[in-house]
């Protein structure tokens, strides 16, 4: 694979990709507009690039756990209650990628990630006037699960902007700050890549020269993202998700 420039060229252009990708992941996520394009630019087939930039950001989150591991731990019951979900709901989306291709869902990505943009914007005034309903309510609960559950489908399929709708559903159900939740999120994102990442090892169609340097990239970029946003302030971190999400969903509107 990667047939069109010599291996000495390919490598590092990939592994550039990939610390983009993990910055862009260890912030807000969306790293994958970075990787796909790069690998597609490079003449890897589409399946095959989608499925390999799944595998190949998995490091971003552990880059990422490297400096919230301290939030996640403290959330270790919140992070088991949701495992399953999270791994169930990855599993279905990878498996119905294989089944279609994911030009399939293009057209409605750009609505879905727009949504959850406006969702995290809003999040702080709907928190409040959902003050009234405790976060141990059923239905709060429940939301929380089916939220995490659809957005590890959808993550498991294509996954670009995985962490802003994983921030925009813990924003709404959880009463936590948003650099609190981003040790749950990255959290999430690593069982959801994971899992998607066996299935499709297991299936092949993986461009493995990509997906070791995009180990590589990401690892390191993941980290440097979430060093980052550790040293911002709780509502610039928030503008910056939601810059990120604006940006995003105009990109893929845009085609």
């Amino acid at each position: 694979m990667l047939a069109v420039l010599a291996f000495g060229w390919r490598f590092p252009i990939v592994v550039a990709a990939g610390v983009a990708a993990g910055v862009a992941n260890g912030i807000a996520g969306g790293g994958t507009f970075v990787t796909f394009p790069t690998l597609l630019a490079l003449g890897v087939p589409a399946l095959t690039a989608n499925i390999s930039t799944t595998v190949g950001v998995v490091p971003s989150s552990l880059g990422s756990l490297g400096v919230f591991g301290r939030q996640l731990g403290d959330h270790r019951d919140l992070v088991a209650r949701l495992a399953a979900p999270t791994a169930a709901g990855a599993l279905l989306g990878s498996l119905l990628l294989l089944a279609g291709s994911p030009g399939t869902f293009r057209s409605v990505v750009p609505w879905l990630i727009g949504a959850a943009t406006a969702l995290f914007a809003v999040a702080p005034v709907l928190t409040r006037r959902l003050a009234h309903v405790s976060h141990d309510h059923p239905a709060r609960r429940a939301g929380l699960v089916v939220g995490v559950f659809a957005v590890s489908v959808y993550g498991g399929y294509f996954g670009a902007g995985i962490g802003i709708m994983l921030l925009a559903v813990l924003g709404l159900s959880l009463p936590f700050e948003v650099k609190e939740v981003q040790g749950l999120r990255n959290g999430i994102a690593l069982i959801v890549n994971a899992v998607a990442a066996v299935v499709f090892a297991v299936h092949g169609h993986l461009d493995g020269e990509a997906v070791v340097a995009l180990w590589i990239g990401t690892l390191l970029g993941g980290w440097l993202g979430a060093k980052l946003v550790s040293r911002l302030p709780a509502t610039a971190v928030r503008v910056v998700v939601v810059a990120i999400g604006v940006v995003t969903t105009a990109k893929l509107a845009a085609g």
